[in-house]
């Protein structure tokens, strides 16, 4: 007969939440988030410019120092996205407008898919990140795009 044993603990109290007052919008709420995390993740405004990526994600997608990047817009803060052909050549507009982190803002809903981007320099080989966005809301609009990368 199998043996089991209980214990009791303290009651678990979560910290207080973060303030719900009108300055503390959503997108807000996830940019000190995203800036702190370990995982490779970034987040834009609907305006596709950078408001939070975390070191991770600045190093997986190949870009420098996330402090160079916030407020630049996603495409012309350095990120150079390749197709998979071949070639490799560089994504056209309208397929650049299918990566999940401008798929998620323009649908309004969760986007994912590899990416290949170019490494900074020529002796790197190009990463292939798995992609996984979804849509940030403010008074149920869409406000921004939070993404998580993962290497493939």
């Amino acid at each position: 007969m199998a043996h089991v044993e209980l214990s009791l603990s303290e009651a678990f109290v979560p910290a207080a939440r973060a303030s719900t007052e009108p300055e503390s919008g959503n997108v807000g709420q996830w940019s000190s988030t995203v800036s702190r995390a370990d995982e490779p993740c970034l987040l834009i405004d609907a305006d596709t410019r950078v408001v939070a990526i975390s070191t991770a994600g600045c190093e997986l997608l190949c870009l420098g120092e996330p402090g160079g990047l916030i407020g630049r817009p996603l495409l012309d803060g350095g990120l150079r996205l390749l197709d998979f052909t071949a070639n490799r050549g560089v994504l056209t507009e309208a397929e650049i407008d299918k990566i999940p982190p401008l798929l998620a803002l323009s649908s309004g809903r969760l986007a994912r898919g590899l990416l290949r981007v170019q490494a900074a320099s020529a002796s790197n080989s190009d990463a292939t990140v798995d992609a996984i966005s979804t849509p940030v809301l403010t008074d149920g609009a869409v406000a921004g795009s939070l993404t998580f990368f993962s290497e493939v």
